[in-house]
């Protein structure tokens, strides 16, 4: 039985890539951050007693900020493959904690890279790592962006980022290390956290539909990005680590769609004009914009045979019909006398 070590595992791609590990026989290994509440609900259907037999997913505490923790957890799991997926990921919150995001998003992924060369040189074993690159350090280069496309980041966040895939090439280089980056494009899923804006159009949606909401205020509405379903995503993670020679690649659609086309799909699908509840606020926008993003994944379908399954209507579409049903369980909490708070926030 192989092991997996996701760093980020109760994030929305890491809960697809547990499922995804699990259901070709993986033993699987979550890192996950220790709070004072627990964050565990996207895996809480794949999570068991650990003492039961049969059960293949463990969570562990350990923290990208901690060098030490994730020796040793690597140590304590020896895995086969390890993806490091966690990350201060809120691009405009980048601007706002720019320190903790280069430390997390950007060394920790050194970090991960140095624990897996020691655990490997003194035991001789062989780890394959994947990174989680983003399309953010293509920035404000033209599109369509491509595995050649020269890197212009535009926020704390995508620097990061752009920080830790050369690392993930300076080791694969220097060290022989199975190291390889996955360039994804923006995908989303019923999963995504709250204050992202495709997810925070789609709460929005569910709950304007049934009087819980009045408005919603966006940033850039003509921003345009290549959005790709989640769960076909973590398969290229997947893909990428099975190949003979580890490479670098872009994961997208090829696609490209502005904000106000998703946000006018969604309010379309509860038979709403999005004109009627979407305002501008100028709180959203970010000190630099990232105008348009679009992924050629050329390679991604010649190296590794992948290409998304779920269309961008579709992904809309899902997104809704689970908002919908979360705004109806909502509505009758209230209804039912219970006082129930929401907040939410744009980011992109």
């Amino acid at each position: 039985m192989r092991k997996a070590l996701i760093t980020g595992a109760t994030g929305q791609d890491g809960s697809y890539l547990c499922e995804l590990l699990l259901q070709k026989g993986y033993e699987v290994h979550g890192l996950i951050r220790r709070s004072s509440s627990f964050n565990t609900e996207r895996i809480d259907g794949l999570y068991q007693d650990p003492h039961e037999r049969g059960v293949h997913l463990f969570l562990h505490y350990g923290d990208l900020a901690n060098s030490s923790g994730l020796s040793g957890t690597i140590e304590s799991i020896q895995p086969d493959e390890v993806y490091n997926l966690g990350a201060q990921s809120h691009v405009r919150v980048s601007y706002d904690q720019p320190e903790y995001t280069a430390d997390v998003t950007g060394i920790g992924s050194l970090r991960v890279l140095e624990a897996i060369r020691t655990h490997c040189t003194r035991t001789g074993r062989s780890v394959r790592f994947y990174q989680a690159s983003s399309s953010e350090m293509f920035g404000s280069a033209p599109p369509p962006q491509s595995i050649e496309t020269p890197f212009h980041p535009r926020s704390p966040y995508a620097v990061a980022k752009v920080y830790a895939f050369w690392q993930t090439v300076n080791y694969r280089e220097a060290f022989s290390m199975y190291a390889c980056n996955g360039i994804l494009f923006n995908h989303e899923s019923p999963r995504r956290g709250e204050t992202f804006v495709t997810r925070k159009l789609t709460r929005a949606v569910g709950r304007i539909k049934l009087g819980l909401q009045d408005k919603v205020f966006m940033g850039n509405l003509d921003a345009k990005r290549d959005w790709g379903h989640a769960r076909d995503y973590v398969e290229a993670m997947w893909l990428m680590l099975q190949q003979p020679e580890p490479k670098d690649c872009v994961v997208a659609t090829g696609e490209m769609h502005s904000v106000r086309e998703f946000a006018e799909r969604a309010f379309a699908y509860v038979d709403l004009d999005y004109r009627d509840f979407v305002e501008f606020d100028p709180r959203y926008l970010r000190p630099a914009e990232v105008d348009a993003l679009q992924g050629d994944a050329s390679q991604a379908k010649q190296l590794l045979g992948w290409s998304p399954k779920t269309s961008f209507s579709d992904l809309v579409r899902e997104m809704v019909e689970s908002d919908l049903e979360l705004a109806n369980r909502e509505k009758t909490l209230r209804d039912a006398g219970h006082d129930i708070a929401y907040t939410g926030s744009s980011h992109l």
